[in-house]
């Protein structure tokens, strides 16, 4: 077998059915780090998305309206905006807006290739090739609908290599066009192909119900379960879920356990699970699969080291080996993101504080009531456990004050809390009464946070008084770096003796009066 070529950025997906291909995920795109250029409020529209490029510096994305954008680079003039222009806002693609998208996939200049539901193909980028399949190597700067030999054609699948494409129509026919030297557009030759033509040879008579393409390769599954592959780093799961792989192998992609490349199809064991999914996207030389209790395992190159066994990892979907992992940071598929309108756990607790509605227990302070529940206090809080009875409906509290009190019973749904400073002094003697350690450790910091001259030696009062040491420490030195100012304020005037003489005496062992 040949040497392994450099990566490329087009995408070879290997899944069986094509049912997978069009799975929703509940998806968080901003795990791939072009998306730390979009706000969350933009962030929350998007319902499809695909990040490509050399570094996983392009991207395009649909919004619930059907509006197209794109940022990034945009080498090649791959974004379709009508010049090379780089952005790093988004831009809106008028010319795809109101047309779903079906699928996308993009090759290495980068070029791409899209289908709407209705079946139109559009294509633009890179096309020194021919792979945008207009006829001409002219580069495309917007999109441009591809009809030749396509009419009266519904296209249900697109697929690029580094620089051809193939899409495969709802009649389970196969057409390719583009770069084809080494027969990857399947016409018999070597030439490359300026336009579509349906691929006949060995899928004459057959029905074709999945593609792919590698880098120089294009993969097609019939209805019979037959694979026509050539030369390129590929993965196959059959009708049992089981994996083989075959092609090359230097940074142990095959999940084979070696290095070595394969020319054959070799099993790749994934625990005893069956596995539902599988994906590679070349451009990284990364494998991943997803079983059928919904483990994610990944192997080949990962973040620069060789994997050469598929390995489990904490996720709940291939695309985050992609997010995470592979290098460039780019998608092996068009993403469609549900709505996610279901609540965390932490979410709906957040949500029933002081909730009338639904709690069974009412804390009286300074004359105003807190609503909460019994069962998380108890679960949350020792001292609740020890004190709540079930028959309780009203507790009086008057150790503390309502924002002191309220701060820390929010704490309890939320794990955060909201004070200034000085009334975290007051939950800061809570925490330590109850015995909540991380609660005095967020009351620290808030301190520490909203530490100015005017508080600084009511905080360092505070800090002594709860023998917060850290914070003792912390305060001691701001009115240290502070001193003239804070010598001058009332908090210093009407300082505790003893605190005042521990105070001088500690200021002078480290020369804060020294001439």
């Amino acid at each position: 077998m040949e040497d392994e070529p450099p990566p490329s950025q087009g995408v070879s997906v290997k899944v069986l059915k094509a049912t997978l291909l069009s799975a929703l995920k509940m998806l968080d795109v901003g795990k791939w780090p072009i998306f730390s250029l979009c706000s969350q409020e933009e962030l929350k529209l998007i319902r499809q998305a695909c990040v490509f490029g050399s570094a996983g510096n392009e991207v395009l994305y649909a919004t619930e309206n059907d509006e197209v954008f794109v940022l990034g680079m945009n080498c090649s003039g791959c974004l379709g905006t009508g010049d090379m222009q780089s952005t790093i806002e988004p831009r809106r693609l008028d010319s795809l807006c109101g047309k779903k998208i079906a699928c996308l996939s993009y090759g290495s200049g980068p070029h791409v290739v899209l289908a709407t539901e209705e079946g139109e193909v559009y294509t633009w980028g890179h096309n020194a090739y021919s792979q945008l399949g207009n006829g001409t190597t002219n580069h495309g700067f917007i999109p441009c609908q591809v009809s030749t030999n396509l009419v009266n054609k519904k296209v249900i699948e697109v697929a690029c290599g580094s620089h051809h494409s193939m899409v495969l129509t709802s009649d389970g026919e196969v057409y390719t066009w583009g770069y084809n030297n080494s027969g990857q557009v399947g016409s018999g030759s070597t030439a490359n192909q300026p336009i579509p033509r349906r691929v006949t040879s060995c899928l004459q008579n057959k029905i074709v119900v999945n593609i792919a393409c590698g880098q120089m390769c294009s993969m097609a599954v019939v209805e019979n379960g037959e694979v026509a592959c050539g030369y390129a780093h590929t993965l196959v799961l059959t009708d049992e879920g089981q994996i083989y792989a075959w092609g090359a192998n230097s940074y142990g992609q095959l999940g084979t356990g070696n290095k070595s490349n394969q020319p054959y199809p070799t099993t790749v064991t994934v625990d005893k699970d069956r596995v539902i999914e599988i994906a590679a996207c070349h451009s990284a030389h990364t494998s991943a699969a997803k079983t059928q209790s919904g483990q994610v395992y990944m192997w080949g190159q990962c973040r620069g080291q060789s994997v050469i066994l598929p390995h489990l990892t904490h996720f709940s979907c291939t695309d985050d080996v992609f997010a995470c992992f592979a290098t460039p940071a780019v998608m092996w598929r068009l993403l469609s993101v549900e709505p996610d309108d279901h609540l965390t756990v932490a979410q709906s607790l957040k949500k029933e504080f002081d909730n009338p509605e639904t709690a069974d227990l009412k804390f009286l302070v300074d004359g105003k009531y807190i609503h909460v529940h019994k069962v998380l206090l108890k679960i949350r809080c020792e001292h609740f456990r020890s004190i709540l009875n079930n028959d309780d409906e009203i507790i009086e509290m008057s150790e503390f004050s309502y924002p002191v009190y309220r701060a820390f019973l929010e704490y309890l749904y939320t794990d955060n809390i909201r004070l200034p400073p000085e009334d975290a002094i007051g939950l800061l003697d809570l925490a330590t009464l109850y015995r909540e350690n991380r609660l005095k450790k967020l009351c620290q910091q808030t301190i520490k946070h909203g530490i100015c001259e005017e508080n600084a030696i009511a905080l360092l009062s505070a800090a002594v008084k709860y023998e917060a040491q850290d914070l003792e420490e912390f305060c001691f030195r701001f009115c240290i770096n502070h001193l003239t100012v804070i010598t001058q304020t009332q908090g210093f005037a009407e300082m505790d003796h003893d605190l005042l003489k521990n105070f001088i005496s500690k200021a002078s062992r480290v020369g804060a009066f020294r001439n």
